[in-house]
């Protein structure tokens, strides 16, 4: 079994407000996102930044999630990224905290699929999460923090795997963004 680092660290500077504490069916965002990957990953490092104190107490309820802060959360998403990785000892899964379409079965595949980067694609477009093999734990915190996960991965072997599952593209920036993803997701139950 492999580990999971949400990032959670952002202003939501579009939307004027934490966007991970919106509600979808009742729960926050980011917890939908922190459940969906628990039926994937042991361990769940939750790092945030901005609204930390908001997101430690979603997860105060939750086994096996730990949310840990990243000070420097104003020098961008890499920064929460490299917070996270500081805590991984296996292979592990990245995924923003604004990503609550994703499928278990999305997870599940990405997990089973040989490389040392797997990345999932929808109609040839790449998404998220990333699945990140465990050798790779001490390149990555050796990165510049000036550097990017895009900038790593493109020095590695990537797997791109294709999965019919649009979620993976499917972040939320905007208010309106939200709206359309909570109808979505709320209209077909």
């Amino acid at each position: 079994m492999c580990d999971g680092i949400v990032l959670a660290g952002g202003f939501s500077s579009r939307t004027q407000m934490n966007k991970l504490e919106l509600t979808i069916k009742g729960e926050p965002i980011l917890r939908i996102v922190v459940m969906t990957l628990q039926q994937s990953c042991h361990n769940i490092i939750v790092v945030g930044g901005h609204y930390y104190n908001e997101v430690e107490k979603m997860f105060k309820d939750m086994e096996h999630v730990r949310v840990v802060n990243n000070p420097n959360y104003n020098e961008g998403m890499f920064s929460s990224v490299l917070t996270g990785v500081a805590y991984m000892t296996r292979d592990f899964i990245l995924i923003p905290g604004d990503y609550p379409l994703i499928l278990e079965s999305t997870y599940k595949s990405i997990i089973n699929t040989e490389g040392e980067m797997v990345v999932p694609t929808y109609k040839g477009r790449k998404g998220h999460p990333i699945f990140i093999r465990q050798h790779l734990i001490h390149p990555l915190l050796m990165e510049s923090p000036l550097s990017n996960l895009k900038k790593f991965r493109d020095r590695y072997q990537v797997t791109y795997l294709p999965v019919e599952d649009e979620g993976i593209l499917m972040d939320i920036d905007t208010i309106e963004e939200y709206e359309s993803i909570k109808a979505q997701i709320e209209g077909s139950n």
